[in-house]
């Protein structure tokens, strides 16, 4: 039993500190059953073509009988999914994981040699990638051991009709498919023809077993492999659809979930995803969410409840034109994570579409969600919230022990969502003593029970011998009128040992560094304030619209040499 914490006086009524026994032994029966469940519902809609439970079910097991007869691929072999939101994930992830496979998520935007270094880490024995990609793909196919190559393009489950249309001008006309040559490539369209001809021999899958392989940078740099057992996620499932209750339709209705965040991202694979199916939610998934514009004029067409995304996304709808206009009068609200959510932009998005935009917490190797503001309307501003039912979060000292309340700190979590370890890796150093996982991130709890995070523990800047913590100084600019976007990083400095440095993307041309000098003295302590500002046009970006830190420091690095 959890032991007593000032964060349950915050709970939602009804929200269990802890979730009973789970219902499913693994993510084979979980599908399964909401499949069953919801058989007429629309699961998942993309590019204006809708797929029902039912559909799902019986391509997903079309899926997963080509790999097992086909293909020969046997329990705990490693897939890798390649593609960004379309309809063929969903149904090629829950194939895979119906043979008995273990799951490899992977970025298209991945450079060959990335994908070479976790195709070859991960020990993949078969790709599943979109043809946008491909020519990425034969750059390093005699490099890595994978042998069975599938390749689908975008229109492939959009129908005869629309999918050839789709597939024309996604390669003839936007020249959006480089030319390749894999040879030995598998059709998709053919791999799920051929396995409806085959009888599906469900595998014996423990509870234990890994069934997705989550990459990240971790705490310490190389990218590794989470390794998330069926019981990670489906004990994940158990604790988000408590705490979700506020927003999940309780009569005989459905809600409609935006997916903009990429179903690769564990934010959204287990939340957009794994949750919804299990409710019975219909999923909208976009597959461009860069392009606002069409993003905004997807939106328009449906009336839909719930929305998921980063800040920058947010912030990206918010000074669209054309977003306000919009209905939502059906949204209960909206969930932030991945990164900081700026006061501006919760306020704003709270000002303009009348429903809170609410922050969460979390981790690939935690499956992913720690913390998350309550949904009942307790949330409160510039906080992660308080851990889900389950979950235990503590600030520890760089030793091990738990600093006082309302000091700063490593997080550190346990819980049954949280992962057994990295994939062929040492984990040493990757949890404290009683199994508490070491986040890498640093943050307060208050009096209340809220966490806020204060910053990576890596991104932390030393000014003469003073912590500064980038989110800070980049929450106060991002609140000048004239500012888009912005971001903080340390750099050499002979007097200070680092000096604070913005990336400013202005919201009005207007703007000088004399402005933000003085608006940054009025807002922040002498130290805090960055001795250098350089105006950009863009900031770089991660596939799910992070700002990248790190991209600035290495860009700062190679001009310093």
């Amino acid at each position: 039993m959890i032991q007593d914490h000032p964060w349950y006086a915050q709970y939602p009524e009804g929200t269990p500190r802890e979730i009973g026994p789970l219902p499913f032994a693994n993510l084979i029966d979980f599908f399964q059953a909401a499949c069953t469940k919801y058989a007429s519902r629309v699961a998942f809609e993309n590019l204006g073509r809708q797929m029902t439970f039912a559909e799902l079910d019986r391509l997903s097991t079309a899926f997963a009988a080509y790999l097992q007869h086909d293909l020969g691929l046997r329990k705990g072999e490693r897939i890798a999914i390649q593609m960004p939101n379309l309809l063929q994930f969903p149904v090629a992830f829950i194939g895979s994981l119906k043979a008995g496979l273990i799951v490899v998520n992977t970025n298209p935007l991945y450079t060959p040699r990335e994908m070479e270094y976790q195709f070859n880490d991960a020990g993949v024995s078969a790709v599943v990638i979109v043809s946008n990609f491909a020519h990425n793909l034969q750059q390093i196919a005699h490099k890595i051991k994978a042998k069975h190559l599938i390749v689908t393009s975008m229109g492939d489950l959009l129908g005869p009709l629309k999918g050839a249309l789709v597939n024309f001008v996604v390669k003839r006309v936007k020249k959006l498919v480089p030319h390749y040559h894999l040879p030995q490539a598998i059709n998709f369209k053919a791999a799920l023809k051929a396995g409806a001809a085959r009888s599906w021999q469900k595998p014996l899958v423990d509870a234990e077993d890994v069934a997705v392989l989550q990459y990240t940078g971790g705490t310490t740099g190389i990218s590794k492999g989470a390794q998330l057992s069926h019981r990670n996620i489906i004990a994940h499932n158990e604790m988000v659809t408590q705490w979700f209750r506020p927003y999940l339709e309780q009569g005989g209705g459905q809600d409609i979930i935006i997916t903009a965040i990429p179903m690769y991202h564990i934010f959204a694979l287990t939340v957009n995803g794994v949750l919804m199916i299990s409710t019975g939610v219909k999923n909208v998934l976009i597959t461009n969410p860069r392009d606002i514009p069409g993003f905004v004029k997807e939106l328009r067409k449906h009336k839909f409840s719930i929305m998921t995304g980063v800040n920058t996304l947010f912030n990206g709808l918010l000074h669209n034109p054309d977003f306000k206009n919009l209905d939502f009068s059906h949204l209960k609200g909206a969930i932030g994570g991945g990164m900081a959510v700026q006061d501006v932009v919760a306020k704003k998005w709270l000002e303009v579409t009348g429903k809170p935009l609410a922050e969460g917490y979390g981790l690939s190797e935690t499956s992913p969600v720690l913390c998350c503001n309550p949904l009942n309307g307790k949330h409160r501003l510039g906080t992660i919230g308080i851990p889900v039912p389950s979950t235990e979060v503590a600030i520890f000292d760089d030793n091990g022990n738990t600093v006082p309340q309302g000091q700063p700190g490593e997080i550190c979590a346990r819980g049954p969502q949280v992962m057994r370890g990295y994939w062929q890796k040492d984990n040493e150093g990757v949890f404290f003593a009683g199994g508490w996982f070491r986040t890498g991130d640093i943050g307060i709890m208050d009096d209340q029970g809220f966490f806020r995070i204060v910053d990576r523990k890596k991104d932390m800047i030393k000014v003469s011998g003073f912590n500064v913590y980038p989110n800070e100084i980049e929450n106060v600019l991002a609140g000048h009128t004239k500012v888009l976007e912005v971001a903080c990083i340390g750099v050499p400095d002979e007097k200070s040992g680092e000096a604070i440095k913005a990336f400013v993307v202005k919201k009005d041309p207007s703007l000088t560094e004399e402005e933000l000098k003085a608006y940054c003295h009025e807002n922040l302590t002498n130290y805090k304030v960055p001795r250098h500002f350089e105006f950009r046009s863009e900031l770089p970006k991660s596939n799910v619209r992070k700002i990248l830190r790190r991209e600035l420091k290495e860009q700062e690095r190679v001009a310093a040499t």
